[in-house]
C-alpha cells in the first residue's frame, strides 16, 4: 500500500453549485481511506468516479490523457477538474505508475510511437495490434512495481477471457505488495477480484459495498438467470 489517504481541500472551494462539486458524491466528500491494495470505484456514468481518478492522476503528476510522469503529450481538453482541490497522503510516496485513460488510449499509442519507443511495449506499435492485444501490451510490458495504477474503464478493449486474464496480472502485481490499482470499471467481472474495496459514488456519499451489492452484479445476474423475461420487460414494458 502506497497511497494511504485522499482529502478535499473544502477551504479552497468557492461554490458547490460548480462543476464537479455539484456531484452529490464530491460535494458531500471530505476525506478517503483506502485500506486495500486494489480498490474499485463504481457508479453510474456522472457519478463522479472518473472525475476522482482523474484528479488523482493529476497530484501524481500523470498525464491526464494517460500515461506516466514521463509522457510528456498535449491532448485537447484533457484536464482535471478536481486536481487542484484534492491531497493525497502516502506511505511510502512512489513516483513511478501509470494512469490508463481507455477512451483516449488511441493518443497515448500515438505518442509511443511518436518518440520511438516501441521496444519498452514488446517491439510492436501499439496501433498494429487490436485494441484488446495493445492494452494487454501494455499491462504486460509497462506494468511494473513499485507503482500505482489509475485505470478508467480498462474492460472497454477486454473480452470476457481477456479480464479474467487481467485479473491475474492484477493479483500477480498486487500480491506482492509492489502495486497498487485504483480501477474505475463496469466490468462484474473485474469487481469479482477478492478482498478488493468497492467504492460506491451514487448515494450522496462515497460508500464501500460488498460486490454483490453492486448494480453491476445484481443486474447482471438477473439478467442471465431470467434473460427471457428481462428482455420481456425491457422491451415490450
Amino acid at each position: 500500500m502506497f497511497l494511504k489517504r485522499i482529502d478535499l481541500q473544502r477551504e479552497r472551494i468557492s461554490s458547490y453549485k460548480e462543476y464537479p462539486f455539484s456531484i452529490p458524491a464530491i460535494k458531500s466528500f471530505h476525506q478517503l481511506k483506502l485500506t486495500k491494495n486494489v480498490t474499485f470505484f463504481v457508479g453510474e456514468n456522472g457519478s463522479g468516479k472518473s472525475t476522482l481518478l482523474e484528479g488523482i492522476a493529476d497530484k501524481c503528476e500523470f498525464n491526464k490523457a494517460g500515461g506516466g510522469r514521463n509522457n510528456a503529450y498535449d491532448l485537447h481538453a484533457s484536464h482535471s477538474a478536481l486536481g487542484d482541490y484534492i491531497r493525497l497522503s502516502w506511505l511510502p510516496k512512489v513516483t513511478k505508475g501509470f494512469f490508463l485513460r481507455a477512451e483516449s488510449f488511441y493518443h497515448f499509442a500515438s505518442h509511443i510511437d511518436d518518440v520511438g519507443a516501441r521496444e519498452a511495449y514488446g517491439g510492436r506499435s501499439l496501433h498494429h495490434q487490436s485494441h484488446g492485444e495493445s492494452f494487454f501490451s501494455l499491462f504486460t510490458n509497462r506494468f511494473k512495481g513499485p507503482a500505482i495504477y489509475l485505470l478508467d474503464e480498462p474492460e472497454a478493449a477486454l473480452s470476457p477471457q481477456r479480464q479474467l486474464s487481467f485479473l491475474r496480472i492484477i493479483h500477480d502485481l498486487a500480491s506482492s505488495g509492489e502495486a497498487q490499482f485504483i480501477i474505475a470499471t463496469h466490468s462484474p467481472i473485474l469487481l469479482g477480484y477478492p478482498d478488493a474495496a468497492i467504492l460506491s459514488f451514487d448515494e450522496e456519499e462515497i460508500t464501500e459495498i460488498d460486490y454483490e451489492m453492486t448494480d453491476h452484479y445484481q443486474i447482471t445476474s438477473y439478467f442471465l438467470q431470467h434473460r427471457e423475461k428481462f428482455l420481456r420487460e425491457i422491451l415490450e414494458g
